[in-house]
């Protein structure tokens, strides 16, 4: 007997923990691992929890969350245009909210793109409101099916009894709820009362400061009674160059038969023609742009030397949405509605509205206020494509580029329209690359599907017309962004 009470007694006194720290510990680390299993389940229901989508007169937002974090406050996150910044307010708690601008279009402005029918209310804060709480809701129950997924699978691996499954699942589940509840609806109480603030992209985001593009150096042209801006279609592309040309019109490929040219002879003008092949808002017209080995000045510094000019012509769009890489995406693809070209597109277009939008904004503060027509584009195809059978455009894939150009033309009118300028819808009906007599230029021409000199007639005649009609009224204030 005392031989095996001394057994025992090295047993208790050993290296070997007794059986109440080895339960002890076993209960610890279930404990740890619970713990664990729960904020992995309220981690995991953040990542996959989809975002709820709210509208807004027209426009479209998307709420969801940002991934926790251990900061007890910090800002949320936008997704404006395929870039993530991070939002003027701040939130409290792990959870915050992160919104993805998913459709917008320039009704009034970018800026403020939640006016509320003929009320004038904004409602923008409410919907964003409502979507943050809808998608709360079901990233609760979703973080409460990872944890009982996660904990019936620990429950697997330590052979559990069906009672102390339950018990844990339940528990688990429960304490998941409450946690989350806890990081949600306590930490976070803050976040609807702060997206009730939230009325335009600027109350999100900030305001970049507005840097206008500064004159060009050099004498004032006082003569220049217009000023054409834009792209090859303004230069006339492919047309015979100017009378005289210097370094730089051979680089733009400015031609003696633009649509600035006959309205200068139409109207007794002096027409300063700026526009360059090539030419995009941010490359060309508010900056420098790089044409071969040549430097061209951003085209407005130089307008802004003609400061007695009472018009000014646009023509831009195509470079900024990439047409020609466009065009050819649907030819590879033998289609030009399938999602890859309708997202790549969709992304150029946003781009495109945020700098066409700046544009507008430092055109409308020119000093002497003038008359400023935006172009749009006409269709090249018209009616009939028979002729372009052999080389893969159909009838449908003409349809489908057709429609992308009225998207970008309804951009243009829309942005033209808020600031009072002058839309001028292009129409070379009868005229298309098929026809007779094509106002565009042939697919083997050095300037594929650009307007002829007929054609470039064709856009001096609408902008007469233009001219010629009533001003619009702007649908927003000189002093907006």
């Amino acid at each position: 007997m005392q031989l095996i009470k001394s057994s025992k007694d090295r047993t208790t006194t050993g290296r070997l923990e007794p059986p109440a720290w080895r339960r002890r510990v076993r209960i610890l680390l279930n404990v740890v691992a619970c713990l664990f299993l729960g904020a992995l389940s309220i981690w995991l229901a953040v990542r996959v929890t989809p975002m709820q989508t709210v509208k807004a007169a027209g426009q479209t937002v998307q709420v969801g969350a940002t991934s926790p974090r251990l900061s007890g406050s910090g800002p949320g996150e936008v997704n404006l245009f395929g870039q993530a910044i991070s939002t003027r307010p701040e939130f409290r708690g792990p959870i915050r909210p992160r919104l993805e601008l998913t459709h917008i279009t320039i009704n009034a402005q970018v800026g403020q793109f939640a006016r509320d029918g003929d009320h004038g209310t904004l409602d923008l804060s409410a919907r964003l409101t409502d979507g943050w709480r809808r998608y709360l809701l079901w990233e609760t129950l979703v973080s409460a099916g990872f944890s009982a997924l996660l904990l019936a699978a620990l429950a697997g691996v330590q052979h559990w009894s069906g009672a102390t499954r339950v018990k844990v699942l339940a528990t688990g589940v429960l304490c998941v709820l409450a946690a989350n509840s806890a990081c949600v609806y306590l930490l976070a109480s803050s976040t609807p009362e702060a997206l009730k603030r939230v009325r335009s992209v600027e109350d999100l985001v900030g305001r970049a400061p507005s840097s206008p593009v500064p004159p060009a150096r050099g004498p004032a042209l006082n003569d220049v009674n217009a000023v054409v801006i834009g792209d090859s279609t303004a230069a006339a592309m492919g047309n015979p160059l100017v009378d005289d040309p210097d370094a730089l019109d051979r680089a733009c490929k400015r031609s003696r038969d633009s649509y600035a040219v006959y309205l200068a002879q139409s109207n007794r003008w002096k027409v300063l023609n700026l526009a360059c092949s090539g030419a995009t808002v941010a490359s060309g017209l508010l900056d420098v742009q790089n044409v071969g080995h040549r430097v061209a000045p951003p085209q407005l510094a130089v307008a802004q030397r003609a400061s007695k000019a009472s018009v000014v012509i646009v023509s831009i769009g195509a470079n900024d949405v990439r047409w020609a890489q466009l065009t050819g995406l649907c030819l590879a693809a033998k289609a030009c509605d399938d999602r890859a070209s309708t997202a790549y597109y969709q992304q150029q277009l946003n781009t495109f509205a945020k700098d066409y939008y700046d544009l507008l904004g430092q055109l409308n503060r020119l000093p002497q206020h003038p008359t400023v027509l935006i172009n749009q584009y006409y269709d090249p195809f018209g009616e009939n494509v028979d002729c372009l059978r052999s080389q893969g455009v159909d009838q449908a894939m003409a349809d489908a580029l057709r429609g992308r150009l009225a998207d970008m033309n309804a951009l243009l009118d829309r942005g033209a329209r808020a600031f009072g300028f002058r839309s001028v819808p292009q129409h070379f009906s009868g005229h298309g690359l098929c026809s007779q007599g094509p106002f565009v230029q042939g697919t083997g021409a050095e300037a594929p599907l650009h307007p002829t000199a007929a054609g470039e007639l064709a856009i001096a005649l609408a902008d007469q017309q233009a001219l010629n009609a009533p001003a619009p009224q702007p649908t927003v204030s000189p002093s907006s962004p």
